[in-house]
């Protein structure tokens, strides 16, 4: 590590931004988030510095003198000119300020990190001057992670640190605090009940100890396999989860994502060998929860799309256990993607239809006559193994065999595979192709194949 990265106090300190353009106006506003007084020199200002000094938040030179740099904390210089530019280095040095000379890393005694803002929690990443695009790409990431209010809910517990002082013991706080950033309050700031939040927090702080810790479950939707396709939600109740039930269908990189000391129990279920009945499941994340443990039960695609979440919740309810969805990106969004096709299209598909190819054993075969109308697609969930059904069902209700059925396995992940067919040898095509679960198929009747096939229809039958 070249550069030692430390925060700067700076109240009651000035900054000097020398230079009046563009890339000046971009370290000024950086430093308007601090309490810093601002001093530009230059000759002329952009409209953006200009406005500034109008408004009195910077003060404007066109030329610096020695005690320009006067209590400086920190000096930028943007000028163009690497004559000018190290004069004001110069000057800014003999005074003792620190100087970023923008674009020139040979000539800076420190570098601007990207930054991460909520305040007061600040992140700062460096790269030494080395990688200034792969800073900012790694601040998207961390941006992405913390929650946008954050920050507010820190500086009310900065607010409230002198009165945990006083009435929680110091064997305790750890504890407390533990429960403030994952607990129940912190849910109800991040949900915009900052008042609910704040009352928790003081109603704790009153008792003297943090409320013992109450079991929830959430049905986490993991997407269909890629991580970086899961919700912002999904990875924060992954990284607070206690114990994490997982299946064959989630992909390991997801499970990356969880707290390291979580425990994590496979519960996986493999087509005509059910290892794990759902009563089985359903006791189980219950009786975790039931310990005052944060459950996280991980189902891959979304938990209400196929998958038997109503039964979790009802276990859960009749338990009195908190229980929430977490949704996740289905299957079929996946596969389309996959494609870059849309799943309804204006004038061509207008309705969109979601089902199965496999029902509770015992059950009547699913009839998709109804659902055969022109303009609509039609998503076929854990029907591989029952595509000769699904053809002869569909072309017995009147979808034409040319019909283009889309097939896509494991959508985005590196096992991906796809195949476009038709209607008409649709199973002999998959097992050709030895497409294999787990496989979305896509069917797309448009309203353009149905006029088709009406036209057809009449023809044949004389009435034109």
């Amino acid at each position: 590590m070249k550069n030692f990265p430390m925060f700067l106090r700076m109240s009651g300190r000035r900054v000097v931004i020398c230079g009046g353009g563009t890339e000046a106006a971009r370290k000024t506003r950086l430093v308007l988030k601090t309490e810093a007084s601002i001093v530009i020199v230059a000759d002329q200002l952009d409209p953006e510095l200009a406005g500034l000094v109008a408004s009195g938040r910077a003060t404007h030179l066109t030329q610096a003198a020695p005690d320009t740099f006067d209590n400086c904390a920190l000096c930028f210089i943007a000028t163009g000119d690497e004559t000018a530019d190290l004069a004001f280095a110069a000057l800014a040095r003999a005074a003792g300020a620190v100087v970023n000379v923008v674009d020139r890393p040979e000539h800076c005694d420190a570098f601007t990190p990207s930054i991460v803002d909520r305040d007061p929690v600040v992140v700062a990443i460096g790269t030494e001057g080395m990688a200034p695009v792969l800073g900012r790409s790694i601040k998207t990431d961390i941006e992405v992670m913390l929650d946008p209010r954050l920050g507010t809910f820190a500086a009310l517990a900065g607010r409230l640190r002198d009165a945990v002082a006083e009435r929680i013991a110091p064997a305790s706080r750890r504890a407390f605090w533990e429960w403030a950033f994952t607990g129940d309050a912190f849910d109800k700031h991040r949900k915009g009940d900052e008042h609910a939040a704040a009352d928790m927090l003081k109603a704790a702080i009153a008792t003297g100890a943090a409320p013992e810790n109450k079991g929830r479950i959430s049905l986490v939707g993991a997407g269909p396999g890629a991580r970086d396709l899961l919700t912002l939600r999904a990875v924060r109740r992954l990284q607070e989860a206690d114990v994490i039930f997982y299946d064959r269908l989630v992909d390991p990189e997801v499970l990356e994502l969880a707290r390291r000391d979580a425990d994590r129990i496979y519960v996986g279920k493999e087509v005509g060998a059910h290892a794990w009945p759902q009563d089985r499941i359903d006791r189980l994340i219950v009786a975790e929860a039931g310990k005052g443990l944060r459950v996280v039960r991980l189902k891959s695609g979304d938990p209400s799309i196929f998958g038997r979440a109503g039964e979790e919740i009802a276990a859960a309810r009749a338990a009195g256990i908190e229980i929430e969805i977490v949704p996740g990106i289905t299957a079929a969004s996946a596969a389309a993607a996959a494609m870059t096709r849309p799943l309804t299209e204006r004038g061509e598909t207008d309705t969109f239809v979601i089902t199965t190819g496999t029902c509770r054993p015992g059950d009547a075969e699913p009839d998709w006559t109804p659902l055969a109308r022109p303009g609509t697609a039609m998503a076929f969930y854990m029907a591989v193994d029952r595509a000769a059904h699904v053809e002869a069902n569909l072309l017995n209700a009147g979808v034409p065999g040319d019909c283009t059925v889309e097939v896509v396995c494991s959508a985005s992940t590196r096992r991906e595979r796809r195949l476009s067919t038709h209607l008409s040898g649709l199973a002999q095509a998959l097992e050709r192709h030895q497409m294999a679960s787990p496989a979305i198929l896509l069917v797309r009747y448009s309203k353009v194949q149905g006029a088709l096939s009406r036209h057809r229809a009449a023809v044949s039958q004389g009435e034109l």
